[in-house]
């Protein structure tokens, strides 16, 4: 597992900083040097994360068709691809097209096909490997936006993008193929079930109920993906909204990476024994008072610095119960199919929503636009309790 984890790790660094997060630092000097609009820039990225929706239930079968090795290698071959394309365009069409092939490459290769990948690698222990390789993640951001940063001053941002490309198959490619070469056998790690249900005394739901767990867990993820797919681009203006000035806001978002790796440090040490449906609803269930601690702050500096560490720390454990709880629920046969559904109206709800935020915002102001933000995660909590209620009266024993 340690090796996987490892190289995986490494790949989700790359693959997520070259490619997803690339306009975080990109976008300005794209502006500039084009002359088209920020919003056009980033209606590129949104295209992106459009496609992944699109693709990922076709995704989620190919990879257990095929298996994560191949399909993750594809996909850092394609992401290479389509940052050199990005680094060529010229046109407003050539770019939205770019990154729509950008958004095929980062589904064959980002969070949801690795865990598939760590959960075919090592069956018997996938809820800690996909716990372990989002401490990864959180590295991201971190690292490429400085790289990024400091090869945009040096070369400008097209020769910053083949940069990325060259990294981004040179790490990625060999590391995706040699790391996920080995297989745990799944009937060592205890059949199609696995220990990590029959640790919890669970077996994978069938039938009506596997059907009626998948759509409210997907429903669930989906009203996360909502509320984080603002927060991922608003954060900063949010915050704002609430009271602070522009240097302050910055900081203390800048915060919310470091709340991230938190709380999945947290979820690895102190939550090993709890069921992961228990830890599902205390991350989603902390969303709520955060948001409204968030809308009453009217400036109150440690209000909005709680609001933001709560609510980075609870986005890093959801990124683990997003992998985790189908796993429980649905079991390691057809796991990959099953994250491509779920990821399906997530990702297209996440794409979504900052331009919904945004036009909120233009009609009834930032305090209706933080009550949504309220409402939206009140609105998750309660899912997730009546599933959690649900599914303990119609889980196998």
């Amino acid at each position: 597992m340690f090796a996987a984890v490892c190289a995986l790790g490494i790949t989700q660094i790359t693959a997520w900083g070259t490619s997803y997060y690339c306009l975080g630092v990109l976008a300005g000097p794209i502006e500039r040097d084009t002359g088209w609009s920020g919003s056009l820039i980033y209606f590129g990225f949104t295209v992106g994360v459009l496609t992944m929706g699109i693709v990922s239930a076709w995704i989620g079968r190919l990879i257990d068709r095929h298996g994560a090795r191949a399909v993750m290698s594809a996909g850092a071959v394609l992401v290479s691809a389509g940052l050199v394309a990005l680094s060529m365009v010229r046109t407003q069409t050539a770019y939205l097209a770019v990154w729509a092939f950008l958004g095929f490459g980062m589904r064959l290769c980002l969070y949801d096909a690795a865990f598939a990948a760590l959960v075919q690698v090592v069956p018997s222990r996938g809820r800690r490997a996909i716990s372990y390789l989002t401490l990864f993640g959180a590295f991201a951001s971190s690292v490429f936006w400085v790289l990024g940063h400091f090869f945009n001053e040096a070369v400008g941002w097209r020769q910053t993008l083949l940069i990325f490309a060259a990294i981004n198959l040179a790490v990625c490619l060999p590391l995706n193929w040699f790391g996920l070469a080995r297989r745990e056998a799944l009937a060592a790690a205890g059949g199609a079930a696995g220990p990590a249900q029959a640790a919890a005394g669970d077996a994978p739901l069938a039938g009506r109920a596997r059907s009626v767990a998948l759509a409210l867990f997907a429903l669930i993820m989906s009203v996360n993906g909502f509320v984080f797919g603002v927060v991922t681009v608003q954060l900063v203006p949010l915050l704002q909204a609430a009271g602070l000035g522009a240097a302050a806001a910055v900081w203390v978002a800048s915060l919310k990476g470091f709340a991230q790796f938190g709380g999945r440090l947290i979820e690895i040490l102190f939550g090993g024994n709890l069921h992961v449906m228990t830890i599902a609803r205390i991350a989603i269930g902390v969303l709520p008072p955060a948001f409204l601690l968030l809308y009453l702050a009217d400036g109150n500096f440690m209000a909005i610095l709680m609001f933001t560490l709560v609510m980075g720390a609870a986005q890093g454990v959801i990124t683990i119960v997003r992998g985790a709880v189908p796993l429980v629920l649905f079991g390691v046969t057809g796991y990959g199919a099953v994250l491509g559904l779920i990821a399906t109206p997530v990702l297209i709800v996440s794409a979504a929503s900052p331009t919904l935020f945004a036009l909120i915002i233009e009609r009834w102001g930032w305090q209706a636009a933080q009550a949504v933000l309220v409402g939206a995660a009140a609105t998750s909590w309660l899912a997730i309790e009546l599933t959690s209620r649900w599914y303990q009266r119609n889980r196998k024993s």
